[in-house]
């Protein structure tokens, strides 16, 4: 939990730097956050590379686990569907739409901007942030709850990245290797799935 907790405040503090202009890294912030993200991926790569223990138990693991992506979208937009009527404003489509972003927020809210307009996308930005940022503080959490695969269904489209690492630390290394499979079908569903409910 305390690895969580330092993610988040890491995140608050460049918010605030961000905020204040106290440290402005202006053009290069999104090339830091690629190198920092490369290099976590890299840490990873070598540390699953080193495990041997790690690509027998992948014999190990249950064919059925192939079908997590599609059990992921499936429980993500039936939750989406059922949030709906909680908001009034809002169908049951809209909804769906903001869900079929898999935490994959640059894609989702862009799409849903250009098809349902700025509210809406903005709506999507902070729901699937959201997800993502509770995948990180929630990991050790969600796996002492429900099991090894639940930061993995949770993570959505981020688990082939940025939420890899935390995956790896308290699912396990032998589940990384589903967590990379499982955060690209999720990824390659976003622009087919909010496309089709914004367009409903």
């Amino acid at each position: 939990m305390k690895g969580s907790l330092l993610i988040v405040a890491f995140f608050v503090l460049g918010v605030v730097l961000g905020v204040t202009k106290i440290l402005s890294l202006g053009e290069i912030a999104g090339d830091l956050s690629f190198c920092a993200l490369a290099g976590l991926l890299f840490c990873v790569g070598m540390g699953v590379g080193s495990d041997f223990k790690a690509f027998r138990s992948l014999k190990k693991l249950n064919l059925r686990l192939l079908f997590l992506p599609a059990l992921t979208i499936i429980g993500t937009l039936a939750g989406a569907a059922f949030s709906s009527v909680f908001f009034h404003g809002r169908s049951v489509a809209d909804c769906m739409a903001v869900g079929s972003g898999m935490a994959y927020y640059s894609l989702s809210s862009v799409f849903i901007t250009q098809y349902k307009g700025a509210e809406l996308g903005a709506v999507a930005l902070l729901a699937n942030i959201a997800r993502e940022l509770i995948t990180l503080m929630c990991a050790p959490l969600l796996v002492k709850l429900w099991g090894n695969l639940a930061p993995i269904s949770a993570g959505g489209a981020t688990t082939m990245d940025t939420t890899l690492p935390v995956i790896s630390r308290y699912s396990g290394r032998n589940f990384v290797v589903l967590s990379i499979y499982h955060g690209f079908l999720c990824d390659f569903s976003v622009p087919f799935l909010v496309t089709l409910f914004c367009t409903i």
